[in-house]
Formats: C-alpha cells, sequence, structure tokens
C-alpha cells in the first residue's frame, strides 16, 4: 500500500534523484544536463524546504519511492488576478511508470493545491508534461498565454 508523507530537509536528495527521473521519462534532457542539474537542485530544494516556501510531498511504498509533487511558493508582483505578492509553483510531480493509473498524481495535485488554497494564494502555475497535462486539465487548469526566451542560445 502506498503511503504519502510530507518531505523533509532530510529529503532533498530523493527529491532531486525524482526530479531527475521525471525529466528523463519526458525525454527532454541528457546525462550531462542531469548531472548539472541535480548538483544545483538539491541545495536550493534544501534551502527551500527549511524556510517553508517549498513544499513536498513523497510517496512510498515497500520502502521504495514511487511518486512526488512539489509546490513552490514564490514573491511575485501584485496584479489583477491577484492583489497579494504570491503565487505558487507545481513542480517535481513524477509518478513511477509502474505506479501510474492509480490516482496518486491526482491525489498528490489535490495535496498541493489544498496547501495553495491554505496559504491564500490565489494563483497556482505549471508546466505540464505530456503525461501530466491531461490529469491538470481534469482538474480545471487552463493553458495560458506564457512565452519563453533562452538568451543564451
Amino acid at each position: 500500500m502506498a503511503e504519502i508523507r510530507r518531505a523533509t530537509v532530510a529529503d532533498a536528495e530523493a527529491l532531486g534523484e525524482q526530479r531527475v527521473r521525471m525529466f528523463e521519462d519526458a525525454g527532454v534532457s541528457t546525462e550531462a544536463q542531469m548531472g548539472q542539474m541535480l548538483a544545483n537542485f538539491i541545495p536550493w530544494v534544501r534551502a527551500k524546504l527549511e524556510d517553508g516556501s517549498y513544499v513536498g510531498w513523497l510517496v512510498e511504498e515497500d520502502g521504495r519511492l514511487v511518486a512526488g509533487a512539489g509546490l513552490w511558493v514564490m514573491e511575485w508582483p501584485p496584479h489583477f488576478l491577484d492583489a497579494e505578492p504570491w503565487r505558487a509553483y507545481l513542480l517535481n510531480f513524477y509518478v513511477a511508470p509502474e505506479m501510474r493509473r492509480r490516482g496518486l498524481a491526482r491525489k498528490l495535485l489535490g495535496l498541493a493545491v489544498g496547501e495553495a488554497k491554505a496559504r491564500e494564494i490565489k494563483v497556482v502555475t505549471l508546466h505540464a508534461s505530456k503525461f501530466g497535462k491531461p490529469v491538470y486539465e481534469q482538474y480545471g487548469f487552463v493553458p495560458s498565454t506564457e512565452m519563453m526566451l533562452r538568451p543564451d542560445r
């Protein structure tokens, strides 16, 4: 039986490893990219867990990490959608292939959105993978007009 628990600072490495698996499954990375990302991500998430701006959930079954998710609360300029200076960003949603279609992603999404609501955050954003997009759309997320530029390219 899978059990969900809140991530702690001691879970920073596990969160990083799960993040690597998420990107590998999406097919958007190389081994070199993942090594550098992991080296940068672990200290970042550790600090965010410590200050409470990152809340993570991990799902374990038979002592093995099989799924997880995170919510990062970031400062954001007040605007017409929310006068308060905070926005929640969902990240690190991952379910191991053999555990998919069991409702874990939806359960994690509910926990993350519930955390945002508890903090009175009115805007929650994310970037969806092909695996996650249907789950987010069923939950009520809608596409936005976000664009991206990578100046170093």
